[in-house]
């Protein structure tokens, strides 16, 4: 690879990364200019741990062809995951952990506030359609405004959480399947187009365009409001790991709910009477999908063993239980706006803001917990087919084999 004029960049590298912790030398191992970086055994001459000439003790692993011993000799079922279970010791760490083992993550309030006009996005498009099925035209106009305006608000948050727009352009050089992050970019873009032509389609008088059109932002929608979810469980952050089967679903309860409460509120702004069928339909949603949150959250809490710590400090630990109680009081207050009009509106107000509270507390929590380099160590000794098993045991105080 080429390199402009001027100073070797594997200088500023080690200038800016160059660093000892707690004795360690971490400056990155970088070469230079067109050479691979060098590598040497810190002493002369000393063996490799676990290995030996010929590569005997390397019969283990899978990468070995049908030329091998190892592949010529037969195995019992288990063997290899065994093998590969007492290399990596257990869930206990047996020595203290010294970090850093992993980088935290540096976004900052863009990312968080574009998850949330992502989550209403999706919701609002949810209700669009929903509205196209009950023959309310115009509640569905309305509800489509909401979707497009709130994927508008994202996007540029996006863009300028990524530092320079150009970057937003490159992502679209790639179509990854295997990737949430450019999966979710062309969703969004996806999503916009639709959604903008639905708009432009109610504008112009094609209705029969824009019910097209909905379905289409809809099955988008299906999508945008759970990717952030898992992109957040694909890393190797503990506690977004191990959500991994809960943060999907998490964060698609809480955009059918935000979407949902900020559709009703824009069809009360533009004239909707207060005992309207739609608007209580929609009332009913919220209160569904916000229900659905609090339990999944509280199942999810309940399993995350060390890596739910990272929930209950700092920042995280006061967003997410005022996202609870403030979920838990919009439920509460429901029932009351049938015999109090003037409260009517307050629990769609108080789901939106426990969205955004709960997705600035699962990012903040992201950052706490990549810096606990305990639960970092305990879940990179844990094989995945076996976390389930080993969270519960931590849960239940008990050791993974008994």
């Amino acid at each position: 690879m080429s390199h402009g004029h001027g100073r070797p960049p594997e200088e500023r590298i080690r200038e800016q990364e160059g660093r000892r912790v707690d004795g360690r030398d971490v400056t990155p191992a970088v070469g230079r200019r067109g050479e691979p970086g060098r590598w040497r055994r810190a002493v002369e001459g000393a063996a490799v741990s676990g290995f030996r000439q010929r590569f005997e003790d390397g019969a283990w692993s899978f990468l070995y062809h049908a030329d091998t011993r190892y592949a010529a000799r037969r195995r019992a079922d288990g063997e290899v995951p065994a093998a590969a279970a007492r290399m990596r010791g257990g869930t206990e760490v047996p020595v203290p952990v010294r970090g850093p083992v992993i980088r935290p993550n540096v976004w900052t309030w863009e990312v968080p506030l574009y998850f949330w006009f992502g989550g209403i996005a999706t919701g609002a498009s949810f209700a669009a359609l929903g509205c196209e099925v009950a023959g309310d035209a115009r509640s569905a106009r309305v509800a489509r405004m909401v979707a497009v305006g709130a994927a508008g608000c994202g996007g540029p948050l996006l863009i300028m959480d990524l530092g320079r727009p150009e970057r937003f352009h490159h992502m679209f050089r790639i179509f990854k399947t295997r990737s949430p992050m450019s999966m979710g970019a062309w969703c969004l873009m996806g999503f916009s187009n639709t959604g903008g032509g639905a708009v432009l389609a109610d504008l112009l008088g094609r209705r029969r365009t824009a019910r097209a059109l909905t379905v289409a932002t809809a099955a988008l929608g299906t999508y945008l409001g759970s990717y952030t979810g898992v992109l957040l469980a694909s890393t190797a952050v503990p506690a977004w790991n191990r959500s991994r089967a809960f943060l999907g679903p998490l964060f698609m309860c809480t955009a059918v709910a935000s979407g949902a409460a900020a559709t009703r509120l824009a069809l009360r702004a533009a004239g909707s009477e207060r005992g309207h069928p739609t608007r209580a339909g929609l009332g009913a949603l919220e209160t569904v999908a916000m229900a659905a949150e609090l339990v999944l959250s509280a199942l999810n809490e309940r399993r995350l063993g060390i890596a739910g710590r990272a929930l209950d400090e700092g920042r995280p630990g006061r967003l997410l239980p005022a996202a609870r109680a403030l979920a838990a009081a919009g439920l509460a207050l429901r029932p009351l706006g049938h015999r109090a009009p003037v409260i009517d509106e307050v629990p769609s107000v108080l789901f939106l803001l426990a969205a955004l509270a709960y997705r600035f507390g699962w990012v903040g929590a992201g950052r706490t917990s990549a810096l606990d380099h305990e639960a970092v160590a305990a879940l990179a000794r844990t094989p995945r087919r076996r976390r389930r098993r080993a969270v519960s045991s931590e849960a239940a105080g008990t050791a993974p084999g008994a």
